[in-house]
């Protein structure tokens, strides 16, 4: 990780993080604040024994003057004032008298008279009638000199006492009570050095002190805070990935340890729910499958049962239709059994008992047909799913129903694509849907003025599956009965006419082939099935194409 991503985490969001950075912030911050103190503490103690010993230089050299002057002796007090400012630390001593004109200084530059109004004088002077007593902190002040050093100077006030004014030297009334003023300056080097020195050792030693502590904060809240709360962090995540087998165990903080013990209980309950989930998943799903059999087993008898009622009504059907062509047999047969002689049949009515020798074998054909279509439908066989004309199918359905048609006075028609492709279907089952289909309109265009059913084949837009369509021209179906008429059971038909089987057999069947059947009523007009089947669902419309051609378009 860079610097522009370590400066984007600003600031932290961890809680170690946030403790280590509010400690060492606010340690610092009363590192800083203390060290100031204690630096300030020092130089006002500096300052006052430096004061103190100004205070005392300054009464003695204004001793030494009192008793020079008393002996009349300014020289020799000068010369003393002189070798004293020689002396380390003292920078200039000098003397004013009460209207502030250097009297003396060791300076020889410094002359002419000082501002009473200046920082200096100013504390006796502010008032119109000059202090003649003046505290000992007060009479001191500490200024910086032009090249940037600091001075101490402290002003001592030179009082016309008794023995001054009784000497025959004596030039000043007796009503002056200060003669002049003492200035006694002292450098600040030796205090600004050691002030350096001691902000220097404050300045490591705070910043020892910090640094050592931040270390300490830094330990106690890594091993203390952190790794606790990742530890309880990572326990977190095996739960979350559903690891519900490794406890949580924390130990380093009552608070922290309740914590993880309250989780490491919500672990284990988690833990026991999804058991006991699982179980109950488990015999859900067993439980799904036994019914799931039963459903198939229901279903396969609810496919014969339908089979078994369309081959009732076919059968009363067939059995009509059989019974004309074999009556025109017999019909036949007594003919030829007249023609034919004890020497056989005579020469000029061989064409006509061979005319009817040919009527026989096409009615036994009629009639062979028949029972062959009735008998394959009413084969009862395993589902077995392979490529069927599907026109061709329907032509032979309708074949066996050609009959049970005529009685009901509906007329079918059949609107056949010819070019359809064969169709991977279960040939026996499809054949049941087109029975119900048709039949279920025939029943309702029955009894209507030219009643019809319509039957019709062609291929989709996207040329990947068949539209079957079986229309009629029946009284049609109510709004309320058309999300019902796939319900088993339910019927519309009278009693005894119906059990309302056919169109939910039918919906499972073309559910089954993955295809889709829809329905289209207005009433008084009629009703249009419109089944879609696809044609292979393991196919794409170009193998197709290739399979049809031999090219692809």
């Amino acid at each position: 990780m860079n610097l522009k991503q370590k400066a984007l985490r600003l600031p932290p969001k961890k809680i170690s993080q946030k403790l280590i950075l509010s400690f060492t912030v606010i340690m610092t911050i009363v590192g800083i604040i203390a060290s100031y103190i204690h630096v300030k503490t020092q130089e006002k103690q500096l300052l006052e024994a430096m004061m103190l010993g100004a205070d005392q230089l300054s009464g003695s050299i204004s001793s030494a003057t009192w008793h020079a002057m008393l002996a009349d002796q300014r020289e020799s007090a000068y010369q003393t004032m002189e070798t004293i400012a020689l002396k380390q630390g003292i920078t200039r001593i000098r003397i004013f008298n009460k209207e502030g004109r250097i009297m003396f200084s060791t300076v020889k530059s410094d002359t002419g008279v000082v501002d009473k109004y200046a920082e200096a004088c100013f504390m006796c002077h502010s008032a119109e009638q000059p202090l003649v007593k003046v505290d000992f902190p007060t009479r001191a002040r500490v200024y910086s000199t032009p090249d940037k050093h600091r001075t101490l100077s402290m002003i001592t006030p030179i009082y016309n006492e008794p023995s001054c004014t009784e000497a025959d030297c004596h030039a000043h009334p007796t009503s002056q009570n200060v003669l002049g003023v003492l200035d006694v300056s002292m450098t600040l080097e030796i205090v600004d050095a050691e002030m350096a020195q001691l902000q220097l050792r404050v300045i490591l030693i705070s910043f020892s002190i910090v640094i050592v502590m931040s270390l300490f904060i830094i330990y106690f809240t890594k091993h203390f805070i952190d790794a606790p709360i990742q530890h309880l962090i990572a326990g977190t995540h095996l739960v979350s990935e559903m690891q519900l087998d490794k406890p949580i165990v924390i130990e380093s903080s009552e608070e922290l340890g309740e914590l993880a013990r309250s989780f490491d209980i919500m672990r284990v309950r988690l833990k026991s729910a999804l058991e006991e989930i699982n179980q109950f998943t488990e015999g859900l799903e067993m439980k799904i499958r036994e019914r799931t059999d039963q459903l198939k087993v229901v279903h396969q008898k609810l496919l014969h049962s339908d089979r078994l009622s369309s081959l009732g009504q076919l059968s009363a059907s067939v059995a009509h239709e059989i019974n004309n062509p074999i009556s025109g047999v017999l019909n036949l047969a007594m003919l030829m059994q007249r023609i034919m002689k004890e020497e056989g049949v005579p020469k000029e009515r061989v064409e006509e008992f061979r005319k009817y020798l040919s009527q026989v074998v096409n009615e036994t054909t009629r009639v062979g047909r028949i029972v062959q279509d009735l008998l394959a439908f009413s084969r009862r066989s395993k589902p077995f799913r392979s490529k069927i004309d599907f026109n061709t199918m329907i032509k032979s359905t309708v074949s066996l129903l050609e009959h049970k048609l005529k009685l009901s006075a509906v007329l079918i028609e059949l609107d056949l694509q010819s070019d359809l492709p064969t169709v991977h279907c279960d040939g026996s089952q499809m054949q049941q849907v087109v029975i119900n289909l048709i039949l279920n309109g025939a029943e309702a265009a029955q009894g209507k003025l030219n009643g019809k059913v319509i039957v019709k084949t062609q291929v989709n837009a996207n040329q990947d599956q068949l539209l079957l369509s079986v229309s009629d021209n029946g009284d049609g179906i109510s709004e309320e009965n058309l999300s019902k008429i796939f319900n088993p059971f339910f019927t519309t038909k009278g009693e005894g006419k119906g059990v309302g089987l056919g169109l939910a057999v039918v919906f499972g069947i073309i559910e089954a082939h993955k295809g889709d059947i829809d329905v289209k009523s207005e009433l008084s007009k009629g009703t249009t099935f419109i089944v879609t089947l696809p044609f292979d669902e393991t196919k794409t419309v170009e193998q197709r194409e290739f399979e049809k051609t031999g090219t692809i378009a």
